[in-house]
């Protein structure tokens, strides 16, 4: 009985258990995972990064209309070679003086004609005294054109106008440029590289009038330009955002060339060719680049900084 009974518990404990199976792991492990995602839908994609970005402005966004920005002054262009070019590089004008009896010369014509082929421009006669009134006796030569005021841009405008078309806001904003012809240069930049914008402060600094106009060549017309009261709460804004805020530095820690943040959405601020960027603009930068210059020069126009910069960034976003 005894033996019995072992070679029982023998057999017993020689029998196979409950086994746990693969569960059809095996199989599924080699079937295919479906298509890939589209790339707004994969991490760490640039598209996924401007669909989130897109997604939290949205969110933050209020649902008011566009507020669009402040407006500047009526300017009046004055002598006949100033009036004939901004009537030729497309600057805008609402109201053409003209001197009564004035020499009719070969000038005169041109501005006449470039005035009357737009064909939105008032044409108006005025005697000498009036339009020495109207200029403050400058030198008009019997020549008068009157500027209306430049609509400036709300600095959400700018971000909106990059998410619209779903690429990461690319943006110059300026601290202490006082060059109209500066501003000019930099807008036909920021226009050439596909960038979304330029943001001015609105003291100390340059606005859009006529001369600013003819230096961007007419970009001025596609590219819009925005004025706020404190550039660095406004830059502290774009942050908020998650746009990086490089600084240009003659000082700078990072070059141009090494910087990865100038790959995605930026906001570029360019200081004065002299003093360069104030303290606390300086310090609200997440980064500060230079431009390495092998021939030894201490500093750049702003708008021939603002162009190497812009290329650049254009060049890593191609």
């Amino acid at each position: 009985m005894a033996g019995n009974s072992q070679r029982r518990n023998r057999r017993t404990s020689n029998k196979k258990g409950a086994q746990v199976g693969s569960g059809g792991q095996r199989r599924r492990g080699l079937e295919g995972k479906g298509p890939t995602p589209p790339a707004a839908a994969r991490k760490g994609h640039k598209k996924n990064r401007v669909a989130n970005a897109q997604a939290k402005h949205a969110a933050n966004r209020r649902p008011a209309p566009r507020r669009g920005g402040v407006k500047g002054t009526s300017e009046m262009v004055v002598g006949r070679n100033p009036v004939y070019e901004a009537l030729r590089d497309g600057v805008p004008a609402t109201t053409l003086y003209v001197q009564q009896y004035i020499d009719n010369d070969e000038r005169v014509r041109e501005a006449l004609q470039l005035a009357g082929e737009r064909g939105n421009i008032n044409l108006m006669e005025a005697p000498r005294p009036e339009l020495d009134r109207m200029t403050g006796g400058l030198n008009h030569q019997g020549l008068v054109l009157q500027v209306p005021p430049y609509e400036y841009a709300d600095p959400q405008d700018l971000l909106e106008a990059a998410y619209d078309n779903g690429e990461d806001p690319l943006i110059v904003a300026l601290d202490g440029v006082t060059d109209p012809r500066n501003l000019g240069a930099i807008v036909r930049s920021v226009s050439a590289f596909g960038g979304h914008g330029v943001v001015v402060p609105e003291r100390r600094a340059a606005g859009m009038t006529a001369g600013a106009w003819k230096s961007s060549a007419g970009t001025a017309a596609r590219t819009p330009v925005s004025k706020v009261t404190n550039l660095t709460r406004a830059l502290e804004a774009f942050k908020k955002e998650g746009i990086a805020v490089v600084g240009l530095a003659a000082d700078g820690e990072h070059t141009v060339e090494d910087l990865e943040a100038l790959g995605g959405p930026v906001v570029v601020v360019i200081g004065s060719e002299g003093k360069g960027l104030g303290r606390l603009v300086g310090e609200t930068c997440d980064y500060r680049v230079r431009i390495n210059m092998p021939g030894g020069a201490e500093s750049l126009n702003a708008g021939v900084a603002a162009g190497i910069v812009m290329y650049e960034v254009a060049r890593r976003r191609a």
